[in-house]
């Protein structure tokens, strides 16, 4: 019924609210001041949304995709070597916490609805030019141990447990295109084939 007095009263030349019964029209009325009122409402919250996005501090704001490829080239350029230097990005990372031992487990995420949402964002998450693909293999290999070629702990290199998850996935997938180099674990046959060939024989 209500939806079907909308459209009648979205359509004003299909009748006269005046050849309408009084109840009718009233109800008519009354379901096209609420129509207007939910439209002006409606267009409120959009200038309200705009005017937010307006505000955001651009040095917060994560909702700009950075291609892969500006990444590569940011690693190799003066502004990446003036911040870093020659250590890992991780390493001059300190996380603000509430007393003195560190909580077990990083926070889940730093970035939420678009923009930074926390004080002490993880190395990967303060620096939007920092981005985790397999094809950014100088970045990837930072979080790897170079004496026992596993992906460092989250509790030692501080990222959220999002980008955590996100730098196994890179480094998986670098291993399986070839463009990160491991090695397989080699192990000894030679005792269970003499076992075998004893039952054998």
């Amino acid at each position: 019924m209500m939806n079907f007095l909308t459209k009648i009263a979205c359509s004003s030349n299909l009748f006269k609210l005046n050849n309408l019964s009084p109840y009718s029209s009233a109800l008519v009325k009354s379901i096209v001041t609420t129509n207007v009122y939910y439209c002006e409402a409606h267009e409120n919250q959009e200038a309200e949304k705009e005017q937010i996005k307006e505000k955001i501090d651009p040095s917060i704001d994560r909702t700009k995709i950075i291609p892969v490829e500006t990444s590569i080239r940011y690693l190799k350029s003066a502004a990446y070597k003036e911040t870093y230097g020659d250590q890992a990005v991780w390493i001059p990372y300190r996380r603000n916490h509430k007393g003195l031992i560190p909580p077990r487990k990083t926070r889940k995420t730093c970035i939420r609805k678009g923009k930074i949402a926390t004080g002490s964002p993880c190395p990967i998450c303060r620096d939007e030019y920092l981005v985790l693909h397999h094809e950014n293999t100088d970045l990837l290999k930072q979080f790897i141990s170079p004496q026992t070629g596993q992906v460092l702990s989250f509790s030692k290199t501080g990222l959220c447990q999002k980008k955590h998850l996100q730098l196994l996935l890179a480094v998986e997938r670098a291993k399986d295109h070839g463009r990160i180099v491991y090695d397989v674990p080699q192990r000894d046959y030679s005792e269970y084939y003499e076992q075998y060939a004893n039952k054998s024989s």
